[in-house]
């Protein structure tokens, strides 16, 4: 007979449901546990990509640095937790507190954890570790030996500096190539202090040339001040990283006149000191991350009643002129409008940064498509005429007799960038972007290699991911290696073969007389198998009952309102203290690796499941099974929490 609660905990806890629709008898749980299968099948121990790390881009060990930061993966011999964490985060990312910042994070949308009640907020951590790690000095290892070779890296953004990074680990010499007066790209040039502090950032990035053998040749291009020629005889190989930091003017009649400027223009101007103030009325087109770094810069640095023409903002944005810093004083609040194609539900932007924006005063118009430019009689915006718009098939169509007019002194395209291939035009593909291999090769250009933005303009994230595997395909190129076939789940894997050599329990040598009877002798890992390389857990093959809710923490934020934006620059996010950040990590379910929650010890009825002695644990290595005497009944697997656990030895 079914329990007269059941259908109220089934609605309540439907993600918790370990029965089907149609059971009403009670079971016998006695008559289950030792009379049960009796299949030929047992347990092994598999480990597999838990979802946080399958949906980063830049594919870090996240549950690894998580299980560090809980005490659950001790720390190497002489290291603190915080610092053998960002040893584990940088292995992938060389930029954790940058990335801790202004990371959207598809990591946290993949989380397992959502299916519970929340993600884990794994940004907050990564922003404690990185934060710390500036704090207290952390520093990378240089190589242990140099390979004699060197490689041309083309464009200092994150793509650039984290393949730098990447390749001075294996020992080769690096040079960086950048057209700026600073390294950092996008990082620095593309957005707001407020969000990245120069101050954190300027560490990260001297934190790789510090590893020696890395060369900054700044305020050169290569094309106009050294020719690609030049680079091919000096270097063993080239990547080009050089990013999308030229912006797509408004596709609609007018979209050319002079006050009409690309958000990567205005950032730009902002970022280098240049612009001090925008325009009283400013409309930005957009939805999209850029799109709300313009809207709320615009916010902040506002307008001033009287201006003379050739101060005007677009004069400074296309770098006509610069503003005198005097200006700041007389700023007063510019009205600022952000337009989007799709519904806020849909705009590509963070939810978070969308509701920061409404909060310092930004009007959104969503579900809107520009039409037309307005001009005055000298030729300069005046407004946008706007209409609602559907988009079918990816294309927006304009919805008839919606149209609609907003004023405007400065309007800003944020629909999109392209790269800037002057001078290197036999690398364009035609689109403004740089064609590139499985290999992250450039076709038919012996010892050229490309990542980050120029391949396909996406997540800083992505162009840090790109650069990893670059820096890996450019490795086996100058070993004179062939290029390997990339994993499906191509992220950096924990290895428990490093973890067991890491605290002296790796395998013993392998002697072929003993190649019989290998269930008894340690030259191989026994009952382990590693798929990480090949599959990504899901939350239904977990044991999602295992887990109490556990509200999120949240970092602390400032976001000025309305007028008290104007003028203010301070940054917004406040870091974890350690005891949250520990508190957060904690909520970490461990998918697709051994979480030491003892379930399997104690429910196996024939007591085959037993714990590794103390002293051969590790992370990976907690319990082992008596095939002597297990009955192959998978109750192990069924309580298992993080899907560590499958019936498959005897198959």
């Amino acid at each position: 007979m079914a329990s007269p609660w059941s259908k109220t905990y089934q609605e309540a806890n439907h993600t918790l449901r370990k029965f089907h629709d149609g059971d009403h008898d009670w079971s016998n749980f006695e008559e289950m546990i030792f009379d049960a299968d009796h299949s030929h099948r047992c347990p092994t121990y598999v480990h597999r990509t838990p979802p946080c790390q399958g949906s980063c881009p830049a594919g870090e060990d996240i549950r690894g640095w998580l299980q560090i930061a809980r005490g659950l993966e001790k720390p190497a011999e002489g290291l603190d937790w915080q610092e053998y964490a960002f040893q584990r985060v940088t292995q992938a990312n060389p930029f954790p507190s940058q990335m801790g910042r202004v990371c959207p994070a598809p990591c946290q949308d993949g989380c397992n954890r959502n299916e519970v009640e929340d993600y884990v907020g794994i940004n907050a951590v990564e922003q404690y570790i990185g934060d710390y790690a500036k704090e207290k000095g952390f520093a990378f290892q240089k190589p242990e030996k140099e390979s004699g070779k060197r490689v041309a890296i083309v464009g200092g953004g994150p793509a650039g500096l984290s393949a730098a990074y990447q390749l001075r680990r294996m020992g080769h010499a690096c040079t960086v190539y950048d057209e700026h007066e600073e390294l950092g790209g996008m990082l620095r040039y593309g957005i707001p202090g407020y969000r990245t502090p120069r101050g954190f950032l300027d560490h990260e990035i001297q934190r790789i040339l510090d590893m020696g053998n890395v060369e900054a040749k700044l305020n050169t291009r290569v094309g106009r001040d050294v020719s690609v020629e030049e680079l091919e005889k000096s270097y063993d190989a080239i990547l080009w990283t050089i990013g999308c930091q030229s912006g797509r003017p408004l596709p609609v009649p007018g979209g050319d006149a002079p006050n009409c400027v690309s958000g990567v223009q205005l950032l730009r101007a902002f970022n280098t000191g240049r612009l001090q103030v925008t325009a009283e009325k400013v409309v930005c087109v957009g939805g999209g991350d850029t799109s709300i770094d313009v809207v709320s810069v615009a916010r902040r640095l506002g307008k001033i009643q009287q201006i003379h023409p050739q101060e005007r903002a677009e004069q400074v944005v296309r770098g006509f002129v610069a503003h005198d810093a005097a200006l700041a004083a007389a700023r007063t609040g510019a009205t600022v409008t952000l337009t989007s194609l799709f519904p806020r539900s849909a705009m590509t932007a963070a939810d978070h940064e969308v509701e920061d924006a409404l909060t310092e005063g930004v009007t959104i118009r969503d579900g809107v498509m520009p039409v037309e430019v307005l001009l005055d009689e000298n030729g300069r915006a005046r407004g946008l005429k706007l209409a609602e718009c559907e988009v079918v098939d990816d294309v927006p169509k304009a919805k008839e007799g919606t149209e609609f007019e907003i004023e405007a002194d400065l309007i800003v395209s944020a629909i999109g960038q392209s790269g800037d291939l002057t001078g290197i035009e036999s690398f364009d593909n035609g689109k403004g972007l740089m064609n590139a291999d499985a290999h992250y090769r450039i076709p038919e250009r012996e010892g050229h290699f490309v990542a980050g933005d120029i391949i396909r303009p996406h997540l800083l994230v992505t162009a840090i991911g790109h650069a990893s595997i670059a820096a890996d395909c450019i490795d086996r190129y100058l070993c004179d290696d062939d290029q390997k076939r990339r994993p499906k789940v191509d992220v950096h894997h924990f290895s428990l073969l490093e973890k067991l050599r890491e605290v002296s329990l790796g395998p013993e040598d392998y002697d072929y007389h003993e190649a019989r009877g290998t269930d008894a002798a340690n030259f191989a890992v026994h009952n382990y198998e590693d798929r990480s390389a090949r599959e990504i857990i899901a939350a239904e093959d977990m044991f999602l009952a295992h887990f109490p809710e556990t509200p999120r923490i949240h970092r602390g934020e400032r976001v000025p309102e309305g007028e008290q934006v104007l003028g203010d620059f301070e940054e917004r996010i406040i870091s974890l203290s350690e005891e949250l950040a520990i508190k957060e990590a904690e909520r970490c379910m461990s998918c697709g690796m051994c979480i030491e929650c003892d379930n399997c010890v104690i429910y196996c009825p024939q007591v085959a499941v037993f714990r590794v002695k103390k002293d051969q644990r590790t992370t990976g290595r907690y319990v082992d099974t008596d095939y002597a005497k297990c009955i192959g009944c998978h109750i192990c697997s069924d309580v298992c929490p993080s899907g560590y656990i499958d019936m498959g030895m005897g198959e």
